[in-house]
């Protein structure tokens, strides 16, 4: 009988592991391969080192990654003194402030590069021919890594070593420096990294805001391949790709586990009560919301001017298709719609089934857990071009479905996340009492554990379809015609026409998108409490 019961629960996990992995399987591993086999099966080493020694792309090269260096320097240094306040002061309105920082990390990239272009506009630069605008807009974009990273261990430190050291003779900033710097430091880094690779995968930002002088490795892949069709330029590229990308988060897991081993306090906030402490903090906050709260205003601000001043007409006419789209913009929002709420279903769906076999299937379990991190260290880019190399067979590349499907590989992480640690929370003993008293597998499961599970699964979900809403990266490699076009291919095309009209519709698009999607990530922020949260 005991065999028989472990038979049947070694059977029913493997059953549960099989759709996640299949599910990856055909939509990462397979897109993969074929990138790697077009780089590598069906180009000589003499080609590739050919294609590499290009100037053009050499110059694209450096770029991208000195961009992405200083990109991460910046949001560092602009990050910290937001992620201190947060993580060590306790003030009303705390939770809000948090929020509002969390926000613009979800935002659709092109959302973002359309403010920071209305910025540059209002104050007449045309923001193609500076590098400043795609910096500042990386760092819009990706100050919450460090405010939420760091700030969420910040919080953690225990105050008394240095208050120990300033006893015993060490000035302020010395104590500072050799224990909570030196603590600080592994996390600061592998903060950095994250968003090194981030700003090294960008690729709206850098299409919307960027000209022939500031192209990427990323934005040269989708130009190779879609303008040019030069199939195994776009591969190499690709190849360069997931190589920079592979390294960067494995050096990234290394400072990771770096900041499990060393954030062991229980953290002592400190009460604004002091001038000092409420000038700092005030000061802090003041900036911020100056500098990230700025081109948001100003994006509102133009999307309301109109020919006749300010007004809603910009608004009105997303409901008129313009021959530039292939559906109005409306309708492009409602196939994003439509497309967010498959890719949320069927995240879900695979989601719960990797959830509960990582939590209670042992090795396999483990496994799967690496391999569903898979897509986050995979650029949208690649992953779309991939789709056009490995699903060529029977021209399923142009099916309508692969866009929500690309779109909820994206989002299955974000589901992973929120509902592993919920699962894990629940206690055993509670389930073993259930079996004990009469309750099947299934009904104990559904007794004890759902209740924990369809929070992880609503915040994970409705993370996914703000993501579906703003993807651009896949998208742009599978839209096909009206059916497929979304509103962030909406935003970009109507962007790059010059003229006040279609500028204005862009804007308009923009905030609708952005105000949608900041609506859904406060939510998901705000059940925090739950233990949820988006970073």
């Amino acid at each position: 009988m005991l065999k028989k019961t472990i038979l049947v629960r070694s059977l029913g996990r493997s059953l549960l592991a099989a759709p996640p992995l299949i599910f990856l399987g055909l939509l990462v591993l397979w897109p993969l391969i074929a990138v790697l086999r077009r780089s590598l099966g069906e180009s000589s080493a003499a080609q590739i080192v050919d294609i590499l020694n290009r100037p053009a792309l050499i110059r694209v090269g450096w770029f991208t990654l000195w961009q992405a260096l200083v990109s991460a320097a910046l949001t560092t240094i602009i990050g910290l003194p937001i992620a201190h306040v947060l993580g060590r002061y306790q003030f009303r309105g705390k939770a809000v402030v948090r929020s509002a920082f969390v926000v613009p990390f979800v935002l659709p990239t092109v959302v973002v590069a359309a403010a920071i272009r209305s910025s540059f506009d209002r104050i007449g630069v045309d923001p193609s021919h500076t590098l400043v605008a795609v910096l500042a807009a990386h760092v819009f974009f990706n100050v919450a890594v460090i405010v939420r990273i760091v700030g969420g261990f910040w919080a953690t430190l225990d105050n008394r070593q240095v208050e120990a050291a300033q006893v015993l003779g060490a000035k302020p900033f010395e104590a500072w420096r050799t224990i909570t710097f030196r603590q600080l430091m592994p996390v600061i880094v592998g903060a950095m990294l994250l968003v090194f690779l981030f700003s090294f995968t960008s690729f709206g930002v850098i299409r919307v805001l960027g000209g022939l002088r500031t192209a990427t490795i990323e934005t040269e892949i989708f130009r190779y391949a879609i303008s040019r069709q030069e199939f195994d330029v776009a591969a190499v590229l690709s190849l360069v790709q997931i190589a920079a990308v592979s390294i960067m988060a494995l050096a990234s897991s290394v400072f990771q586990r770096r900041h499990s081993v060393v954030s062991k306090g229980t953290g002592a906030l400190t009460s604004v009560s002091a001038w000092r402490h409420k000038i700092h903090l005030g000061s802090v906050i003041a900036i911020a919301a100056v500098v990230f709260g700025t081109p948001v205003g100003i994006l509102v601000e133009q999307s309301l001017r109109g020919a006749n001043g300010y007004g809603l007409a910009n608004y009105r006419a997303l409901f008129t298709r313009v021959d530039l789209l292939p559906v109005s913009a409306i309708g492009a929002l409602t196939n994003s719609f439509f497309f967010a709420a498959i890719a949320a279903g069927l995240a879900i769906v695979v989601g719960l089934a990797a959830s509960i076999t990582v939590v209670r299937g042992g090795r396999v379990g483990r496994a799967l857990e690496a391999f569903t991190l898979l897509p986050l260290g995979i650029s949208a880019v690649t992953l779309g071009f991939g789709y056009l190399l490995g699903f060529a067979i029977f021209d399923l590349r142009r099916s309508l479905w692969l866009v929500p499907i690309s779109h909820a590989v994206i989002g299955l992480p974000f589901v992973m996340a929120s509902t592993v640690p919920a699962l894990r929370s629940t206690d055993a003993r509670v389930r073993q009492a259930a079996a004990t008293l009469g309750a099947s597998p299934i009904r104990a499961w559904f007794t004890v554990d759902w209740p924990r599970a369809r929070g992880g699964l609503a915040a994970g979900g409705g993370l996914a379809a703000a993501v579906s809403i703003g993807e651009f990266g896949a998208t742009s490699f599978l839209a096909r015609g009206a059916d497929s076009f979304t509103a962030p291919l909406a935003i970009f095309r109507l962007l790059g026409v010059p003229g006040p009209q279609l500028r204005g519709q862009a804007l308009a698009l923009s905030v609708v998108v952005g105000l949608l999607v900041a609506t859904l990530a406060a939510i998901i922020e705000w059940r925090r409490a739950d233990g949820l949260s988006l970073l």
